[in-house]
């Protein structure tokens, strides 16, 4: 299977996005920190990985870690807001350190929304500049989108100006926004969206995709609101084909691994047709309205040949319905046994995930004050903050 995996290479950024679900904690990598866990993947057999944070390009060591990886044969993926991307210098050395694919994070092309969203000015300028770079020096790229508020109305805006402005793009993400952690569940009311509110929207967006040959992904999204392009969903792919996904989490959470995408349900899903392949909604925030979900009507063995006979996907192994039929239920009869004895979100064994310092807890503290400057100035709320382990160690 092509499960990828995730590393948090920081916890902190340089901008403020008043919906971040994954802020500055007391934690920090070392390079020998973040290779244990490069380890720990290509142990369990990993397609790849993907170094995220916070920010990731604010590791110093984020070239090494990044070459680590590839040398022990992991396809390297980055999700960046591309700040320092922008810099031709530093994106020439994350290619010749062996990244592969730059998830650059670009949330609106109407500059003030971007501007709003990132809490900091000349953001979207330094993103197509990274796009520009990354192109130039043979990294490949997918622009990344969290679905908001702010940007609900206008998904296709942003799909139309990549098309014509950077046709070398071939393939967009979306993630509907996370309510739960972070100051994206303390500012609720000014950033999670209703989902009526970027129905339309996204449709326009991915029809417009669709037609051009370009390829997407949708995340968090349920079925009912995206039904016409199910197969996209990234929930239903990892549903159809049995895969997994693990995060490090540079945070008490430590490493997790989630294989159950189910979340939110309400009685009228039991009479969807794609129920059974569907993540249902995110909402462990109660940021959402489950009332807004409704069953739709549509062939769910269509959705899965979609997926299972995909060319560009190989990974899986069952290209027949009756095949994938017989596997899926076998699938499905162990996770209604495991679910059971385990929680919805497992944390497993695995190597520990950063260390927290004497040092690090200063800079944490540090970094505090100077986001609650920056929260007041912006009207946003700051996140409550999160305490390193009582017994930490002095290294982990």
């Amino acid at each position: 299977m092509a499960n990828i995996g995730y590393i948090q290479v920081v916890r902190h950024c340089n901008h403020f996005c008043g919906f971040c679900s994954n802020p500055t904690t007391p934690y920090e990598h070392t390079l020998e920190t973040m290779r244990e866990l490069v380890d720990d993947f290509v142990r369990r057999e990993y397609f790849g990985v993907i170094l995220t944070g916070g920010e990731p390009t604010l590791h110093p060591q984020l070239p090494e870690i990044c070459a680590y990886a590839r040398e022990q044969g992991l396809h390297v993926r980055m999700i960046t807001n591309g700040w320092r991307l922008a810099d031709p210098d530093f994106a020439k050395a994350m290619a010749d350190a062996g990244l592969q694919l730059a998830h650059v994070s670009v949330y609106s092309v109407r500059p003030e929304i971007e501007e709003k969203l990132r809490g900091a000015a000349g953001t979207l300028e330094r993103a197509f500049q990274a796009v520009e770079n990354a192109n130039r020096f043979g990294i490949d790229v997918n622009i990344n989108c969290v679905i908001n508020r702010l940007n609900a109305d206008h998904l296709d805006e942003g799909i139309r100006y990549w098309i014509e402005h950077h046709p070398e793009v071939r393939h967009f993400v979306w993630n509907n926004l996370d309510p739960s952690m972070g100051r994206a569940e303390v500012n609720q009311e000014e950033y999670t969206p209703r989902l009526a509110q970027f129905e339309a929207s996204l449709f326009r967006a991915l029809t417009l995709l669709h037609k051009s040959g370009r390829t997407f992904r949708v995340e968090k999204v349920p079925l009912c609101y995206m039904a016409d392009f199910a197969w996209a969903s990234t929930e239903t792919r990892k549903i159809v084909k049995g895969e997994e996904r693990i995060v490090h989490f540079l945070d008490a959470k430590q490493t997790v691994r989630q294989t159950d995408w189910e979340h939110v349900y309400t009685d009228v899903c039991d009479a969807c047709s794609l129920r059974r392949i569907c993540g249902g909604l995110f909402d462990r925030g109660d940021g959402y309205d489950p009332a807004e979900l409704y069953p739709v009507f549509v062939s769910e063995d269509a959705v899965v040949e979609r997926i299972i006979q995909d060319p560009t996907d190989p990974s899986f192994p069952f290209r027949n319905l009756g095949a994938w039929k017989r596997d899926f239920g076998e699938r499905c009869r162990e996770t209604l046994e495991k679910a059971k004895a385990t929680a919805r979100l497992p944390v497993v064994d695995g190597p520990a995930v950063g260390r927290v310092t004497d040092r690090a807890q200063r800079l944490f503290e540090s970094k505090r004050r100077t986001e609650a400057k920056k929260a007041a100035a912006l009207g946003v709320a700051q996140e409550g903050a999160e305490a390193g382990p009582e017994d930490a160690p002095e290294e982990r």
